[in-house]
């Protein structure tokens, strides 16, 4: 039983000492998400006050609709991991290509982040939640130079740090360093993110699933059959649209994410290096699995592009074997 209030930097501090490489810069880069998820918090609590709701009236290069919620978030989290000097580079889905940060008084970074700055922001305007995601990696280039594209073409399982930001009735922070996954909700009245959730632990089975079931007849035959499955086990249909706040609560009482390949997007629609990796990190350490459709573990795939794209099944570990049978059993 928590006794006592342990704010997030207090917590990210002490956990530090647990690992032999840390020297203070994966500390000071969590810190400075931390930051920008409280800035962020505050501008879409008051979104509707300041006309930063909607559209900016253009599509991001991956067809999706621009919100200017994202682009303000986007440049936050960059403005904020600027700050500290310990992020040599920063991939985000807003952005066609990586962002490199310059060094700051000769200090060599060491790290790398990518990150989805607002998921699920056309919510937004329905006051439905939305979340900010990010992944942080060690680059492999020289620290002393420039980080480069291969830095950030690394496999999931190459994360050291992952996490999401859940914008909602509470804000709360989730992530993990590889040791068990920790929730911190920000408490408005100090301005802190206040340890909540300790070593979260995902159900073995649940009894929801979460896809977007209009899709129904796009999805392959394999897909068509599992989903046929739930409903006909009186599983709970349960979908957001907006996957941070999906997969948060599976990672609670339990249940399967979904978001297969269609006929429009045979390769699948979530990013690998935005979404999917971070997310398949957290549930991973949370004792969950996640795989692609092809039944690949998500963590295992290695990227090509920034911006490739991923199908994904990722939840409590009994459902995702049971898809993954169900697969197995009708893939033409």
């Amino acid at each position: 039983m928590q006794n006592r209030i342990v704010t997030l930097d207090e917590f990210i501090i002490r956990r530090q000492k647990e690992y032999t490489l840390a020297t203070g810069e994966l500390t000071g880069l969590l810190r400075d998400i931390g930051v920008a998820a409280k800035i962020i918090n505050r501008e879409v609590n008051k979104a509707g006050l300041l006309n930063i709701l909607g559209a900016v009236g253009n599509e991001n290069l991956h067809g999706d609709t621009v919100q200017k919620l994202d682009l303000y978030a986007n440049e936050k989290l960059i403005e904020c991991l600027k700050n500290s000097g310990e992020c040599a580079g920063i991939a985000s889905e807003e952005n066609e290509d990586y962002v490199p940060i310059a060094p700051m008084d000769e200090k060599e970074s060491k790290y790398l982040v990518v990150m989805d700055p607002l998921d699920g922001s056309s919510n937004i305007d329905v006051n439905v939640s939305v979340g900010t995601i990010f992944g942080i990696y060690r680059r492999k280039s020289d620290p002393s130079g420039p980080c480069v594209l291969e830095d950030f073409m690394q496999k999931g399982n190459e994360l050291v740090a992952a996490g999401y930001v859940l914008y909602g009735t509470s804000t709360i922070l989730v992530y993990s360093t590889g040791r068990g996954v920790n929730g911190f909700t920000l408490d408005p009245t100090i301005g802190e993110f206040c340890l909540s959730h300790q070593d979260i632990k995902i159900p073995e089975q649940g009894n929801s699933y979460s896809v977007n079931q209009g899709y129904y007849l796009k999805f392959d035959v394999e897909m068509r059959r599992y989903i046929d499955h739930c409903s006909d086990s009186n599983f709970g249909l349960r979908y957001i649209g907006s996957m941070v706040s999906d997969i948060h609560r599976i990672l609670f009482q339990g249940g399967i994410f979904l978001y297969p390949n269609t006929r429009k997007y045979p390769l699948g629609k979530l990013r690998l290096l935005y979404e999917c990796n971070p997310l398949g990190f957290i549930v991973e350490q949370a004792g969950g699995k996640a795989i692609n459709c092809s039944l690949e573990r998500i963590l295992d795939i290695e990227p090509k592009t920034l911006h490739q794209r991923e199908t994904i099944a990722i939840g409590s570990p009994a459902m995702v074997d049971e898809m993954k049978e169900f697969v197995e059993r009708y893939r033409v």
